[in-house]
C-alpha cells in the first residue's frame, strides 16, 4: 500500500479525517436545507472554508516542537491586542461588540483566544518546575493569562466564550497536577459569586436568558420562542425525521437562526433521533482520537496542548447541545464543523490542526525509537 499511496498523505491521521469530512459533508447538506434547497450563501462558503483551514491544518504539521513553544506568548500576545482593539474599535452587531470587521474578513478574536489561551498556559506549566506546582507561583501567573482575556471578553459582553475560556484554561491547570483543593476552593467561590454577578454582572437580557432556560414556556412567543421552537424541531423528527428538505419548522422561518446556533435542531428535524445519534458518534470518534493523542505525548508541552484542545472542541459540543434540547441556556455557542461562521470554523480548525501537530511529532518521536 506504501507504494500506491503517497508517504505524504498515507501518513495522515485518517482515523480522524474520515469521521471529520464526512461531518462536514453532513452539516453542508443540513445547511443547503437550511437554505431552502440552495448551496447559497451557506453550504458553499462552509465546504470552502473549511478546504482552507483543512490545508492551514496541515501547515501546522509542520511545526517543530521547539518552534511553537517559541510562538506561545507571541501568539497569545496578538490575540489579547486584537481583544483590546475590539474594545476601542470593534464592530457593534446584535447589542454586542465583539468582531473587527478588517476588510477582507470579519474576524471574532474572543473565538481566536480559545486555542490561544491553551497554548501559552502548555508553555507556563512546561517551563514550571514539578515541585512547584503546590505553589502561588503555578496559580497567580496562569490566573493573569487567564483572566485578563476572559475579562475583556466579559465587556463585549459574550458570556458563553468568557466560560468557554474558563473551560479550556482549567483543564490545562488540572492536567498540569494543580492540589485539587484549589478547584473546590475555586468552585465553591464561584457557587458563592453566582447570585452576585447574576443580579450585577449579567446584562438584562443575559438575565433573561437564564430565566427562560428555567420556564421557557411562560414566554413561548418572547423571550422563551428560540428554545421552545428548538424542541419542537427535535421532537417533530423523530426516530427517522421528516426527510432532507423537508424540515418545516426551519424552512417556515419558525425555527430562528436554523445554520448556526441551532442547527442541531435543524438536522434533527429532517434525519431524527438516528441523525443525531450519528453526529454525537462522530464527535466521539474526534474526540477520543484527540485524547488518545493527548496520552500518547511524551513530553509536559505536547499532552497539556492536545488536551486543553480537545476540551476547548467539546465544550462547544456539549453546551450547544444541552442549549437547543433546553438543557443549558441559550449562550450563542455554534455546533463545530456544523455550523454556518467563519471565526467558529477557524477556531476548531486550528484546535484539529494543533491535535494533527502533535500527532506528527508522536508519529517522529515513534519513528526515532524505532530505528534506535
Amino acid at each position: 500500500m506504501s507504494s500506491v499511496v503517497p508517504a505524504p498523505i498515507a501518513r495522515q491521521p485518517w482515523s480522524m479525517l474520515f469521521p471529520l469530512i464526512t461531518l462536514i459533508a453532513f452539516g453542508a447538506a443540513v445547511l443547503y436545507s437550511a437554505a431552502g434547497g440552495s448551496m447559497q450563501p451557506y453550504a458553499q462558503s462552509h465546504l470552502v472554508r473549511f478546504a482552507l483551514f483543512l490545508v492551514m491544518a496541515a501547515i501546522m504539521t509542520r511545526f517543530s516542537r521547539q518552534w511553537v513553544k517559541f510562538l506561545a506568548y507571541p501568539i497569545y500576545g496578538i490575540v489579547l491586542l486584537l481583544l483590546v482593539a475590539v474594545e476601542a474599535i470593534g464592530a457593534i452587531g446584535g447589542g454586542s461588540q465583539r468582531w473587527l470587521n478588517l476588510g477582507f474578513i470579519v474576524l471574532q478574536p474572543s473565538e481566536l483566544m480559545k486555542p490561544a489561551i491553551v497554548l501559552a498556559l502548555a508553555r507556563f506549566y512546561d517551563t514550571l518546575p514539578p515541585g512547584m506546582t503546590g505553589s502561588w507561583r503555578a496559580i497567580v501567573p496562569a490566573g493573569v493569562l487567564l483572566f485578563a482575556p476572559v475579562c475583556l471578553v466579559l465587556l463585549q459582553p459574550d458570556l458563553g466564550t468568557s466560560l468557554a475560556l474558563i473551560f479550556g484554561g482549567a483543564i490545562v491547570m488540572f492536567l498540569a497536577g494543580l492540589p485539587l483543593r484549589w478547584f473546590v476552593i475555586g468552585a465553591l467561590g464561584a457557587a458563592i459569586a453566582a447570585p452576585l454577578a447574576f443580579f450585577f454582572g449579567l446584562q438584562e437580557y443575559q438575565q433573561r436568558r437564564v430565566f427562560t432556560f428555567l420556564d421557557p414556556e411562560s414566554d413561548p412567543l418572547g423571550s422563551g420562542y428560540h428554545i421552545t421552537q428548538s424542541k419542537i424541531a427535535i421532537g417533530s423528527g423523530g426516530l427517522f425525521g421528516k426527510g432532507f428538505n423537508e424540515g418545516s419548522q426551519s424552512h417556515l422561518n419558525y425555527l430562528p437562526e436554523p445554520h448556526t446556533d441551532f442547527v442541531f435542531a435543524t438536522m434533527a428535524e429532517e434525519w431524527g433521533l438516528i441523525g443525531g445519534l450519528v453526529v454525537i458518534g462522530i464527535f466521539v470518534l474526534i474526540l477520543g482520537w484527540g485524547l488518545r493523542v493527548a496520552r500518547q505525548s511524551s513530553d509536559r508541552f505536547a499532552s497539556l496542548l492536545a488536551a486543553g484542545m480537545v476540551a476547548t472542541i467539546f465544550f462547544y459540543v456539549v453546551i450547544n447541545l444541552m442549549m437547543v434540547m433546553g438543557l443549558a441556556p441559550v449562550v450563542g455557542i455554534p455546533l463545530p464543523f456544523m455550523s454556518h461562521g467563519g471565526s467558529s470554523m477557524l477556531t476548531n480548525m486550528l484546535c484539529i490542526g494543533a491535535l494533527m501537530m502533535v500527532n506528527s511529532w508522536n508519529r517522529s518521536r515513534r519513528a526515532r525509537s524505532f530505528s534506535a
